[in-house]
């Protein structure tokens, strides 16, 4: 009993003023550094108390790109993002970076204005019904009915989406909640208590007997990582695994960076634009172990020919990605960093990999990334991504959007460490690369961050230039530039007979003269001659830069595999 009366009223003593005071200060308890956000009337109350309270706050351009800020800190610092937006439009104004959040599992807590109380349902001025709209692209949200409330559920909230699988959660606050008065309830919870919530971190020891042995007794192991193993910050279990055993390992399109790009057991990421290599070797592998990855459609391609040889292991936190796609022979629900322990504590005969291995790296050699080198076609984007990957020596944090840019990056700047590549997997988000590169700039504020974008996608969230200005933060910005919807077009080239309809871009800004106009140096390059120099002069300097690099328009990605087709079909691994 007096535990609890000295807990009360230490908390009375901490929290004291208005809704959006205590909001703040609670922010302030759980370690917030840095707020994304945007103000309207509904916030108002919130951005007063802000103006009292040291946080930074950074004020994006548009609601959409404060949140894909948030989201690129996130994904690089491994914290909670934070972001606030005002009722109505701002808030819907968030929903895209929200359900790209959730998909690619990153923790973020979103504050929402919300009109008051009293007029909610009424189609108020500004109102939305957030939480209808944000119940299905989240892991949980909120509505606070009273101030007292705001301490506890902040708390929950920072919890439910650090824990377990990570992910967005919505507090939407009404205005007068905010600016109402706190008053201290009598009890006031310390901890965390959500019986309904209770992640599994810890493996099955029996399941973990089961994959030691299935693996032990594989003539051709393989290990197939995705985000998860980021997420639980395992990197360093994973390549001891990976070293002891001498099992070869592929990526997911946002596993990238979990082993080194160079490393000897690496095959490239898999996938419908993944490494012949790594692909063949999930069509004929006897066991595959899958960490922290959800089989997603342009993994799997076609699912009657994925993996058809092999017993299926498959680590994962969330229970529901086990099973879903692909039948799972052996399911470990738990934590990778704890599951890949616990099997790095069994002592197991290694499998004998030496003839599996010397016919993937056969592969390899045989049939590598590759494209076709002509100095009149102009600069092809797979040399400046090699480019900018030399430049920079592997260690830049790499964001991009998603497209073709997004491919090649993938496929040619190999990753020297883990969490420095940020990109939109799931949903798959035009306008998501440079303000994630912002985030991730201010989440490292000395390491070196590129924005490797598309014309198209650039110009969804160019106006966040404004942030660099403001700032002085030194991204690099690499616009790929052939004037249309890359992707878009190379699907109407393949399977709608070269029928391009909406998908060339010829008349665009100058994009040299819109750097200047945010007071940031632009260059325009055209010839591997020009990139070669300014590329260097761009990386060599502290201060933002734009680089609209002109690159071959009909240039496509390759290998690839179509839809509907299994990852043994691939079209493109040689280039005639």
């Amino acid at each position: 009993m007096g535990v609890n009366v000295k807990a009360r009223q230490e908390t009375d003593q901490r929290l004291k003023g208005s809704g959006a005071d205590v909001l703040i200060q609670s922010l302030q308890e759980q370690g917030v550094e840095i707020i994304f956000g945007y103000p309207g009337g509904a916030v108002l109350p919130i951005y007063d108390a802000l103006h009292k309270n040291p946080i930074r706050h950074v004020l994006a351009r548009h609601e959409q790109g404060a949140i894909h800020a948030a989201e690129g800190y996130a994904r690089v610092s491994g914290k909670t993002g934070v972001v606030i937006a005002t009722s109505g439009p701002g808030a819907t104004n968030l929903v895209t970076g929200i359900a790209d959040a959730m998909l690619d599992s990153l923790p973020l807590v979103v504050f929402t204005g919300q009109v008051a109380s009293s007029v909610i349902g009424t189609d108020a001025f500004q109102e939305a019904d957030i939480i209808g709209i944000t119940q299905p692209i989240t892991k949980h949200n909120y509505q606070v009915k009273s101030a007292e409330d705001l301490p506890r559920i902040i708390k929950e909230a920072f919890y439910i989406a650090s824990t377990g699988r990570p992910g967005p959660v919505v507090i939407d606050v009404p205005k007068d909640i905010a600016a109402g008065m706190f008053v201290a309830a009598e009890q006031q919870q310390e901890e965390v208590d959500l019986p309904g919530y209770q992640p599994t971190i810890h493996p099955n020891f029996l399941q973990i007997q089961k994959a030691v042995q299935a693996l032990s007794e594989a003539n051709k192991p393989l290990i197939l990582a995705g985000a998860g193993v980021l997420a639980a910050r395992a990197t360093e279990e994973l390549q001891e695994f990976i070293e002891r055993h001498q099992i070869p390992i592929t990526n997911t399109l946002l596993g990238l960076g979990t082993i080194d790009g160079n490393h000897e057991l690496f095959l490239g990421m898999a996938g419908m634009h993944g490494t012949y290599t790594a692909n063949t070797a999930i069509c004929e592998c006897d066991v595959l172990l899958n960490i922290g990855a959800r089989f997603d459609d342009r993994l799997t391609g076609n699912l009657a020919h994925f993996a058809p040889k092999a017993k299926v292991i498959h680590i994962d936190i969330d229970p529901a990605e086990i099973g879903k796609n692909v039948p799972t022979a052996i399911p470990i629900v738990a934590d990778a960093k704890e599951a890949l322990r616990e099997l790095l504590n069994q002592p197991f005969e290694s499998p004998e990999t030496s003839e599996w291995l010397k016919t993937l790296r056969s592969n390899a050699s045989e049939f590598p990334l590759q494209y076709k080198e002509n100095e009149e076609r102009g600069i092809l984007p797979q040399q400046a991504i090699e480019l900018i990957h030399r430049l920079t020596s592997g260690d830049a944090v790499v964001t991009t959007d998603v497209g073709q840019h997004q491919m090649w990056a993938a496929q040619y700047y190999k990753f020297n460490h883990p969490h420095h590549w940020v990109t939109s997997g799931g949903l798959g988000t035009m306008g998501f690369g440079f303000p994630a590169a912002i985030g991730a700039q201010l989440a490292k504020p000395n390491e070196k961050v590129v924005a490797i974008v598309g014309d198209a996608g650039f110009q969804m969230t160019l106006q966040e230039l404004s942030l660099l200005q403001e700032m002085r933060l030194p991204v690099k910005i690499v616009i790929l530039n052939n004037q249309c919807l890359g992707m878009v077009r190379q699907w109407q080239e393949t399977f709608y007979e070269e029928r391009y309809s909406q998908s060339l871009m010829p008349v665009q800004p100058d994009f040299v003269k819109l750097a200047q106009a945010y007071d940031i140096q632009g260059y325009k390059v055209e010839t591997m001659e020009e990139a070669e120099e300014i590329f260097a002069k761009a990386f060599e300097s502290n201060e933002p830069v734009l680089i609209d690099c002109r690159v071959v328009q009909l240039e496509n990605v390759y290998p690839m595999v179509a839809p509907g087709k299994g990852l043994n079909e691939m079209i493109g691994v040689k280039v005639e």
